[in-house]
């Protein structure tokens, strides 16, 4: 039930579409942040803040690695992006 209303949700700004070649959504595949950003360098605070508002509205976890490398690096880097965690 849970699995499905992830999958299905879209009462949350993050889980917007967007058009990309697929070239890019290959190279993406299912990559956290820790192997995979955005090439567009100036939609990296958004495509941060989107990961971990979805991490924190499921109660997803999150591995050292992801959290060392690229977000907290990219919170870091992101002073003025807010992390909208909206309810479920």
């Amino acid at each position: 039930m849970r699995r499905e209303a992830y999958a299905n949700d879209q009462n949350s700004p993050d889980n917007t579409l967007i058009a990309v070649s697929a070239a890019s959504n290959r190279s993406k595949a299912d990559k956290d942040p820790a192997e995979w950003l955005p090439s567009d360098g100036s939609y990296h605070c958004t495509y941060g803040a989107a990961w971990v508002g979805t991490k924190l509205r499921w109660d997803l976890a999150v591995d050292e690695n992801e959290r060392q490398h690229p977000l907290l690096g990219l919170a870091d880097g992101c002073p003025t992006t807010v992390v909208y965690e909206p309810v479920v």
